[in-house]
């Protein structure tokens, strides 16, 4: 679970949106290719955080599973149910997908606690994500954005807050989510599509001596 939202905390976020918008995934699929766009060569990793053990925490796993199935160009997407990114395999799974993919430019996805007020809002921030700040745990940041739904109430009783959160809220918002995340993917096919055929277009046609 990320603190990137901590109520006692004011951090600059690029883009922010409540889950039952109706533009969210239109709006979120744009933010993310503004982010992605301008990555160059480099490999484009969606890092899903957490555990199922947590109904509050499952929303990275939850994303990572709706997204497996799909035939993805651009984002690689680590972190499923089935084998969830969290604080007990943390450093050496992202040792062993770092070393996959050396130099990827990366978006952390994680659930978050917020201020009552700003429950169900989805957020992509230009910083690192600081994943178990919120129990005492000392793990490394990921990524170089990331992109955090606030799943619930935080600031006292965390741990009973992200057990006690309700699997429809998390269902709901990680459905939206990787609905999101697979438009960026087609939008960003398109703008490569777009890019080969201008390059293509610029190339001196060969013409036959005279």
């Amino acid at each position: 679970m990320s603190t990137n939202l901590w109520p006692f905390k004011k951090r600059p976020t690029s883009f922010r949106c409540h889950a039952e918008e109706a533009s969210l995934t239109e709006d979120l699929a744009h933010a993310l290719v503004e982010f992605c766009k301008h990555r160059g060569n480099r490999d484009l990793l969606l890092i899903c955080i957490g555990t199922d053990r947590s109904t509050g925490d499952s929303l990275g796993p939850l994303v990572g599973n709706l997204l497996e199935g799909q035939n993805l160009n651009h984002f690689h997407v680590h972190g499923t149910l089935a084998e969830p990114i969290h604080a007990a395999n943390m450093e050496k799974r992202l040792a062993s997908i770092y070393k996959k993919h050396p130099n990827a430019f990366v978006v952390a996805l994680d659930a978050c606690l917020g201020k009552t007020a700003n429950v169900g809002y989805i957020t992509l921030s230009a910083e690192p994500l600081k994943p178990g700040a919120a129990m005492g745990k000392n793990l490394p940041e990921i990524g170089d954005i990331c992109l955090t739904g606030i799943v619930n109430v935080g600031g006292l009783m965390d741990f009973y807050m992200l057990q006690s959160t309700r699997l429809h809220v998390v269902m709901s918002m990680a459905q939206k989510i990787s609905k999101a995340v697979a438009a960026a993917d087609q939008q960003l096919s398109a703008l490569q599509t777009a890019k080969t055929k201008k390059a293509f277009s610029f190339m001196p046609t060969k013409t036959e001596p005279l």
